[in-house]
């Protein structure tokens, strides 16, 4: 039955991050940012918060996850706000690389349907 509550949980922090990241948060290297997930652990102390970003330079991902380490105070403070939990979670936030992974992916399909059609 906990199993429940957890995905509830995770479901809800993400619904609320984004939202906290749309509004709340001035800082402009946060901005464009994509909450894709979070996993929280069982005994709901700590929640990994996995982001993507629409740039795929490294000073991008970079001032990005400066701009959420600075802004992570806020945002579980806004999140103890907003739900109705004993504790807000430790937040730590990780970049998610599948969304780049499925991107080259598509441009490699791309190229080898380029190079049948060439033949």
């Amino acid at each position: 039955m906990a199993h429940y509550r957890l995905g509830r949980l995770e479901q809800e922090i993400q619904r609320e991050v984004n939202d906290i990241l749309l509004k709340r948060v001035r800082d402009p290297r946060v901005q464009g940012i994509t909450v894709t997930g979070v996993v929280a652990t069982g005994d709901y102390q700590q929640a990994t918060i996995y982001y993507s970003i629409l740039s795929d330079k490294a000073s991008d991902g970079e001032k990005a996850a400066q701009g959420l380490t600075k802004a992570t105070g806020l945002i579980r403070s806004e999140l103890g706000s907003r739900l109705n939990i004993f504790k807000v979670p430790e937040l730590t936030f990780e970049r998610d690389e599948s969304v780049q992974y499925g991107s080259h992916i598509d441009e490699l399909l791309n190229k080898l349907h380029r190079d049948d059609a060439n033949r």
